[in-house]
């Protein structure tokens, strides 16, 4: 079914989209109209997914799914025209930067903060709007995604991680909570983590409570290698068996490997244990495949998603 549509792309990420909907859409046509990182299209026809909503693109971090342009003359006409709509409204600009702060004060508060983690995300309506000039804007109520605008930051912590990698799993975890309801890594759950090494994402499963098996050529972090709740073992994690690890409740993966081989090694611990908690990163070597990204997607119980800290991949999520 044909509709318009405004995508908002994770910063630098544009071309990315473009080529998305491209390579995995087979949609060419340029965008009507570009708002910086915000991408409109009219009469866009992208395909459903099996439970009635509309494919959408990774690397949007949030999409207008039904976008209008408002005209106002002034600040307080533009925010009550918005607040007639709903309550929650998020900008994003890349212009007028000052009117739209002026017009979010008017609006109902949200939190457009960094976020300390752990955090719970509201699963609530989230609007979006953009200011293309002093007097008109580009809004709409309904969005693909409850975060304001589609972004997660958190307050980074430069002293105790040995990577920023940290920041990866926080976003990834919050995002299985918010998708499927899935509770952290806790307590009395022991984790596999496949190429674990310098240990930003051991870091994070430890400080949340859990064991952590972890796996790589190279030992962690000193802290994490002295750390009771860490096991280290030095080997290829691919070639580990899972029958040969033990009782597992979470596997763990940002190893740098093509997409094929991540892919097999992700089915042999689904055979073993079909109903396991997974996250790993697909990390992209040059001109992505779809139809592969797409048997990753097609694994029951399976989200993909491109996070706010992932770079040139994307993260798969399978959570019981």
């Amino acid at each position: 079914m044909e509709r318009n549509l405004a995508f908002l792309a994770f910063p630098e990420m544009s071309e990315l989209l473009i080529s998305e909907l491209a390579g995995r859409f087979g949609i060419t046509q340029k965008p009507d109209a570009r708002y910086g990182d915000l991408l409109y299209y009219e009469k866009l026809d992208l395909p459903e997914l099996n439970d009635g909503t509309t494919a959408l693109p990774y690397w949007a971090r949030t999409v207008m799914l039904e976008p209008f342009f408002l005209k106002f003359d002034s600040i307080g006409e533009a925010a009550g025209e918005l607040k007639k709509i709903q309550r929650n409204w998020a900008p994003y600009q890349y212009i007028c930067f000052r009117r739209a702060q002026l017009i979010q004060e008017k609006l109902p508060y949200i939190n457009l903060k960094d976020r300390n983690f752990p955090v719970k995300i509201p699963d609530s309506p989230m609007g979006l709007y953009t200011l293309i000039d002093e007097h008109t804007m580009i809004a709409s109520a309904a969005t693909s995604s409850t975060l304001p605008a589609g972004t997660l930051h958190f307050i980074e912590d430069h002293e105790n991680p040995p990577s920023r990698a940290y920041l990866k799993i926080q976003e990834s975890l919050t995002m299985a909570n918010l998708l499927n309801g899935t509770d952290l890594p806790h307590e009395g759950q022991r984790c596999f983590e496949a190429g674990a090494c310098p240990g930003g994402w051991t870091w994070v499963l430890v400080g949340l409570g859990a064991e952590v098996y972890a796996v790589d050529r190279a030992p962690l972090a000193d802290s994490l290698m002295n750390n009771p709740l860490v096991t280290f073992q030095a080997h290829d994690a691919f070639t580990l068996k899972p029958e040969e690890l033990g009782q597992v409740d979470w596997v763990f993966s940002d190893v740098i490997c093509y997409p094929e081989r991540l892919f097999e090694w992700i089915n042999k611990w689904l055979e073993y244990k079909p109903d396991l908690n997974m996250i790993c990163t697909i990390k992209m070597q040059g001109e992505i495949n779809w139809p592969l990204i797409q048997q990753f997607a097609d694994i029951p119980g399976s989200r993909i998603v491109h996070l706010n800290y992932n770079k040139h991949e994307l993260t798969w999520i399978h959570t019981r």
